[in-house]
């Protein structure tokens, strides 16, 4: 049925998204830098049908909201654009913007033409974020100005002036996680994607590059112990004893792997090898973000050293297990009973 003319319009996006029906309506004329006159259209939601648009696009006809009025807040414009922006992209790339949001609660409420730099500098400087999640925030701000400046929302990109400070500031410090941040890793992970595999770094003392080498077909539940490991002579295709508390979140991850014919425990959304730098910025970040903690991705190996150490295993299977040189290793044959060794030493955290 076609609708009134300047009632509105429904359109189907493309792609695969959970909200592909936009309610839009004509607010006006504009002149292209082409001199050719279009129309000025603003958005009023994105609805998972078509119905569910219409409805909107009915709400706005008989309640009519300026999007582009003086009295926009901070959060109106953080909706909108995320409501476009969150069908665009991976779930957890949604996730690392909402979590910079968070941190701009002071900025709610505030009227987004009267924002000015020092209220983004006095939220960047008060979160309390590392180098990693200032990036995330600061790219949170830039697209937002960006939608507000094309909605004739503000006309100035303040964002563009605020300082996140430089990468490497100071030199990094590794720090195993404690006993209480274990803890509520445990307890969210079944709540939060990517919690388990901070755990099986823990456990395995794996680097996390190694762990997004593991292909399943060097994983033998049965037997308890992984083939893996990168850069040194000692640490290449070396065993990787499982801890019990952590077998159950290696099965899981083996079990969809096979089921989707992936060839890497734990694989991209394209089920093939995750690169290392998509699952520190997409997937670590976030857990760490989410779970208010202050790690970096190779904390997990450190912690497991430091628990294999305090809980007196042997010197020899921590440096097995780690892929550390020994001058009481000799070559890279497993008999059982070394099996055997790092399984009972990577029982003991």
């Amino acid at each position: 049925m076609k609708l009134p003319n300047g009632y509105g319009s429904v359109v189907k996006l493309s792609g695969k998204r959970r909200n592909p029906y936009c309610a839009r309506k004509t607010v006006g004329w504009k002149t292209t830098k082409d001199e050719k006159i279009v129309q000025r259209r603003i958005v009023i939601g994105y609805y998972p049908t078509r119905e569910k648009a219409l409805q909107g696009l009915a709400s706005y006809n008989e309640n009519p909201y300026d999007i582009n009025s003086d009295t926009i807040t901070f959060e109106e414009v953080y909706q909108k654009w995320s409501d476009r922006k969150y069908n665009e992209i991976a779930h957890d790339n949604a996730n690392g913007y909402k979590s910079a949001y968070k941190s701009c609660s002071s900025l709610y409420k505030l009227r987004f033409k009267e924002i000015r730099v020092t209220h983004l500098q006095n939220v960047i400087d008060s979160s309390g974020k590392k180098y990693p999640s200032l990036k995330k925030l600061r790219s949170l701000l830039n697209q937002m100005y960006e939608f507000a400046m094309k909605n004739d929302i503000t006309e100035k990109d303040y964002s563009q002036y605020v300082e996140i400070g430089k990468k490497g500031d100071p030199k990094t410090v590794h720090r195993p996680f404690e006993d209480t941040e274990i803890q509520k890793l445990w307890e969210n992970v079944d709540k939060l994607e990517y919690v388990d595999t901070v755990l099986i770094t823990i456990y395995t003392g794996m680097r996390p590059s190694e762990m997004l080498k593991i292909e399943i077909d060097n994983i033998h539940l049965d037997e308890k112990y992984m083939i893996g490991g990168i850069k040194t002579e000692a640490g290449i295709n070396r065993i990787i004893p499982i801890n019990h508390k952590i077998m159950p979140l290696i099965k899981k991850r083996y079990d969809y792997a096979v089921s989707v014919g992936a060839k890497f425990l734990i694989p991209n959304f394209k089920n093939e090898e995750m690169k290392y730098s998509n699952y520190k910025r997409e997937k670590y970040d976030n857990v760490m973000e989410q779970l208010e903690m202050t790690h970096l991705p190779h904390d997990g190996r450190h912690t497991c050293a430091t628990l294999l150490d305090r809980a007196g295993a042997n010197k020899v299977a921590i440096k097995r297990i780690l892929g550390h040189s020994s001058p009481d290793v000799t070559d890279k044959v497993y008999t059982h009973k070394d099996i055997q060794d790092l399984l009972e030493a990577i029982e003991l955290i």
